[in-house]
């Protein structure tokens, strides 16, 4: 299966895009994780990756969507993005995740991945905007992978979304970006109305049709100003996922991604192990994107390495998160995240002003922690990734 996948990506992309994908985001990304490791050791803390928000400017309204446009837009600017970039690469670390709102509103984005060719960024649309046009610029630049989101087939992502022929328009973005011959990636966060017309190999194998190289399957969650709790998974259908995701990556010359399980299927939290944090487009620090609290803000970005160090918020909540559970706490155990919370005075960063309230309202939900039901990685390259680029990196004890 993996020289299924080299060699569509050997016929679907051009040699400078196949050599920065393998070096600068698969190469650059492998050290990256290994000086976080040798940083832990030495009891020093900078994340692996960083995520960034650069605006909350969006053209959907969707359903457990954490962001809310706000008038006048807030938005990170040249500034700020190049000195944190700028920080992460003094230690090691290369490879951006470029979030809103939706990021193609942001006027500075393709300004900010043509000034560092040697760092790899992963755009997260909703494909409504990535024309032709903007798709051959990010061919030219080359270090750039489009993740395009499909929450569901015609009518669900109408109602999903918040939109119209929304479905259609990011197909026609997916187009766009494989006709580039970019590396593509899809994203669908799987909850109870698309979970059959997602979590099917007809939608993989449709995918490979049109060109699509990676598929991204995340676990609803029910926040923001819309959290329609009714669509949050059961733990049958999450032990089904996980197990369909498992069994497809053995099938399909597609690579699926996942950022929940290690290789024995354990459970795994991002932020409590450290590997990410997340900024916002009002340049506040948080654990993860969608848990919109900070007591930390980057400033002008240049000082991101001392803040992170000096955060006992950022290093509490780690550890509160890596003790309560292997899981998502956003899911798990919301009150005891919002007792922490409380105790911490952390600042509501949503810009609603309804932060607490929001958390207040939530109840336990099943999330990817699944003792007694874990399904063990079959491929050896996934199994092989894993063991060494994700997973526990103590926290878990």
């Amino acid at each position: 299966m993996i020289e299924r996948i080299a060699y569509r990506l050997l016929r679907e992309t051009s040699p400078k895009i196949l050599w920065n994908f393998a070096y600068n985001f698969g190469w650059k990304s492998m050290c990256s994780v290994n000086a976080f490791k040798r940083r832990l050791k030495h009891g020093e803390f900078f994340p692996a990756f960083m995520v960034l928000s650069l605006t909350n400017r969006c053209n959907l309204s969707c359903q457990g969507c954490w962001v809310s446009p706000t008038d006048p837009p807030r938005e990170l600017s040249l500034e700020q993005v190049n000195n944190v970039i700028n920080c992460c690469k003094a230690k090691g670390s290369y490879f951006f995740g470029l979030l809103g709102g939706e990021p193609l509103l942001y006027n500075g984005l393709l300004d900010i991945i043509a000034a560092h060719p040697d760092c790899y960024f992963q755009v997260f649309t909703n494909g409504l905007l990535l024309t032709e046009e903007i798709a051959q610029a990010m061919r030219r630049l080359g270090n750039v992978t489009p993740l395009i989101s499909v929450e569901g087939l015609e009518q669900v992502s109408d109602i999903r979304r918040g939109g119209k022929d929304v479905y259609k328009r990011a197909v026609s973005g997916v187009a766009a970006s494989t006709g580039a011959g970019l590396v593509t990636g899809v994203a669908a966060s799987i909850c109870k109305s698309n979970f059959n017309e997602l979590v099917n190999r007809d939608f993989a194998e449709d995918l490979i049709r049109r060109g699509v190289h990676y598929l991204w399957y995340y676990i609803y969650r029910p926040v923001g100003p819309r959290p329609t709790p009714e669509l949050a998974l059961d733990k049958e259908q999450i032990v089904e996922l996980r197990r369909f995701i498992v069994n497809l990556r053995c099938e399909v010359p597609l690579v699926i991604v996942d950022a929940y399980w290690d290789k024995d299927g354990k459970a795994l939290c991002p932020g409590a192990v450290g590997l990410s944090h997340h900024i916002n487009s009002a340049g506040d620090i948080e654990f993860c994107p969608p848990l919109q609290f900070s007591k930390d803000n980057i400033g002008t970005g240049a000082d991101l390495p001392a803040i992170i160090a000096k955060s006992d918020f950022l290093a509490s909540f780690r550890k509160m998160a890596a003790d309560s559970t292997r899981g998502c706490i956003i899911m798990e155990n919301p009150e005891l995240m919002k007792q922490f919370l409380e105790q911490q005075q952390a600042a509501d960063s949503s810009g609603r002003g309804s932060g607490y309230e929001e958390l207040s309202a939530m109840q336990p939900r099943p999330c990817h922690h699944l003792p007694d039901s874990e399904i063990p990685e079959k491929h050896w390259a996934y199994r092989f990734a894993k063991k060494y680029w994700f997973f526990g990196f103590g926290a878990y004890g």
